[in-house]
């Protein structure tokens, strides 16, 4: 059975590599835990391009632009709202969203983190964490999407580090 994608919102999002084969990731604004950790992630302008689109959200969101492709999932990643979520986008008639992902490596330094460089902020924190901890620090509903992500990108990961 194929999903009928029409029915998702168009979405990028993005895993930025630390050049140890850690990623970024961002505390949401306002969300409480523990469940409130994700990537940067944005829709997609009429026109667009996803690259483009990945770009900015990735500027918008974290204050930082300077990164170099490293690939992208094939293809969309869908989730779905929960059932009863009250969002703005659910609201607007959207089943969910549909994803490319991006994985770029950043060029920069943790300096060139802004968070509220882009009013009004999406994160009210970050830190550099393991590709592999990414899904069990999203909302649940997203879990699947994440899960898809870590597949696709784990070859540019680090492997956490076990403590002896």
């Amino acid at each position: 059975m194929t999903q009928d994608l029409s029915l998702y919102r168009p979405n990028v999002g993005v895993v930025l590599f630390h050049g140890d084969g850690r990623v970024w990731l961002g505390r949401r604004m306002h969300t409480p835990g523990p469940y409130n950790w994700q990537f940067p992630q944005g829709g997609v302008d009429p026109g667009e391009e996803l690259e483009a689109a990945a770009r900015r959200e990735l500027a918008e969101e974290t204050g930082a632009s300077s990164a170099s492709l490293l690939g992208r999932t094939e293809g969309w990643v869908a989730y779905d709202f929960p059932q009863g979520h009250g969002g703005s986008k659910a609201l607007r008639g959207w089943k969910g969203q549909k994803q490319v992902w991006f994985a770029f490596s950043f060029d920069g330094e943790d300096a060139d983190f802004d968070l509220g460089a882009h009013p009004p902020p999406e994160f009210d924190a970050w830190r550099w964490a393991y590709l592999a901890e990414a899904a069990q620090l999203i909302v649940p509903f997203k879990r699947q999407a994440y899960e898809q992500v870590v597949e696709a990108f784990g070859v540019f990961a680090a492997a956490p580090s076990r403590k002896a």
